[in-house]
C-alpha cells in the first residue's frame, strides 16, 4: 500500500511534455540517479532547507500547481507525513551534493539557523575551521542537519559547470562491499572505492558504503523514505533484475497521461528503490 501510495503521489506531480531534461546526465548511461523522495512533517519547511538553504529550484509541474525542488541531476520530492527518524542511523546517512563556494553556502545556511554538524562528523583526520572541514589533501567539506534531521553533505568543487549539483549517496553498512557488489551487478554501477570506502559509480552520482558496527534501520519510512534511479527501458530492466531474484515491492506499471513507467523494490539490506522512466524529460531544465 505504501508503494501505491508513492506511486501516485509521484505521478500527479509529472508532466512528460519537456523539450530539454533536468537530469543532465540521462544520456549517459541506461541507469542514473533521478531523485530523492523525503518525508516531512513540515513541506514548508523542507521546502525552505533545500531552496534557501541549499539553492535548489522550485518548478510548478501542470495545472494542479503541485511543486518539486530540481538540482542539476537530481529531483527532491515531498510527501508531507511524519518521518519515522532522520537519516543518521538508517542505511542511507546522507547524501551529498558538490558546490563551487561552500564557505558562502555554509554561511548562509548558519544564518537562516540550520546548525552545522561537520565538527561532530568528521573523523579525527580532518581539520576543522569555522564549522568547514579541510581533508590533508585539499578536498574541503562541511555537513549540515535540515528539518527532520535529513543530514546533507556539501563538497567544494569550484570547477563545476553549476553552482551546486549531485554528487553521492552514502550508505551505512555492515557489508560495505556486498552492497556495493550488489548495486555494481543489479544497477550497472562502476566498481570501485572512494575516501577509503567500497563504492559504485553510476554517471550523476556516487555510491559509497561506510562501514559500520551496528546495522542501520531501513529506508522507508524514515526522512528519505526512498531513493529513486532512471533507467531506459524500464520494463525490460524489471525483466531482468527479477531474473536476478529482485522481489517488486510494486511491479513495472505504466502512467500513460504521462509518458511515465514506474517500480518499486527494497534491495536485500533494507533500502527502498523508486526505478522511473521519463522523469529524465518530465521537468524541464531553465
Amino acid at each position: 500500500m505504501k508503494a501505491l501510495t508513492s506511486a501516485i503521489a509521484f505521478a500527479s506531480l509529472l508532466v512528460a511534455n519537456a523539450a530539454c531534461a533536468q537530469l543532465y546526465s540521462a544520456d549517459e548511461g541506461r541507469v542514473v540517479y533521478g531523485h530523492h523522495h523525503i518525508n516531512t512533517a513540515d513541506t514548508a519547511a523542507q521546502t525552505r532547507f533545500w531552496v534557501d538553504g541549499l539553492g535548489g529550484e522550485r518548478r510548478e509541474l501542470g495545472a494542479s500547481g503541485r511543486e518539486i525542488i530540481a538540482f542539476p541531476d537530481v529531483l527532491v520530492l515531498l510527501t508531507e507525513v511524519a518521518p519515522t527518524m532522520g537519516t543518521r542511523g538508517s542505511l542511507v546517512n546522507h547524501v551529498g551534493f558538490e558546490t563551487t563556494d561552500i564557505a558562502a553556502d555554509v554561511a548562509r545556511l548558519q544564518r537562516l539557523g540550520y546548525p552545522m554538524i561537520t565538527r561532530e562528523e568528521l573523523p579525527d583526520s580532518y581539520e576543522v575551521i569555522d564549522g568547514i572541514g579541510q581533508r590533508v589533501a585539499g578536498n574541503t567539506i562541511a555537513y549540515v542537519l535540515g528539518p527532520d534531521d535529513i543530514k546533507v553533505e556539501l563538497i567544494e568543487n569550484t570547477s563545476l559547470n553549476h553552482a551546486v549539483q549531485m554528487h553521492h549517496i552514502h550508505f551505512s553498512t555492515t557489508q560495505g562491499e556486498a552492497m556495493r557488489d550488489w548495486y555494481v551487478e543489479h544497477l550497472g554501477a562502476e566498481f570501485g572505492s572512494r575516501i577509503g570506502q567500497p563504492a559504485g559509480q553510476l554517471p550523476n552520482v556516487n555510491l559509497t558504503f561506510a562501514p559500520v558496527s551496528i546495522e542501520p534501520k531501513p529506508t522507508q519510512g524514515s526522512v528519505l523514505d526512498h531513493i529513486g534511479f532512471e533507467v531506459d527501458n524500464l520494463e525490460a530492466f524489471c525483466t531482468e533484475l527479477e531474473a536476478k531474484g529482485v522481489k517488486f515491492d510494486r511491479p513495472y506499471t505504466e502512467i500513460p497521461a504521462l509518458g511515465l513507467g514506474i517500480a518499486f523494490f527494497t534491495d536485500p539490506w533494507g533500502v527502498y528503490v523508486e526505478l522511473t522512466e521519463g522523469l529524465d524529460v518530465a521537468v524541464p531544465a531553465e
